[in-house]
């Protein structure tokens, strides 16, 4: 019980991250412009990745789609990383190293609602 109390907290933690992120991207805010640029990311690119962060953020909340939720939400979190590695970036492969686990921690812990095996 206390095991889907925590991973309960851990979605959500990471639904508002990527409610958050996604939103910024979708609307172009100019930090998220100023990040993605560097490695030539046109703005209908941002924005596109911004919707595809918030429909991983909205699938990782049903148990039917939580994997694929969990799945696009760090194939995105991946990218950056990679992104970040090709600009010789520790620091900020080292911002975003957390939330790719918190990712994989919650697929490995499942969704607290699921039913069955």
């Amino acid at each position: 019980m206390v095991l889907k109390i925590l991973n309960s907290i851990l979605i959500l933690f990471a639904v508002f991250m990527g409610t958050k992120h996604g939103w910024n991207m979708l609307t172009a805010k100019p930090e998220m412009l100023e990040m993605f640029t560097k490695w030539n990311f046109s703005k209908n690119a941002v924005v596109i990745n911004g919707a595809v962060t918030l429909l991983a953020s909205v699938l990782i909340l049903f148990p039917k789609t939580f994997v694929w939720g969990n799945f696009l939400m760090a194939a995105g979190i991946l990218m950056i990383i990679c992104l970040q590695l090709l600009s010789k970036d520790l620091k900020g492969v080292a911002i975003e190293l957390p939330f790719l686990l918190l990712n994989l921690v919650i697929i490995y812990l499942q969704h607290p609602l699921k039913t069955g095996n």
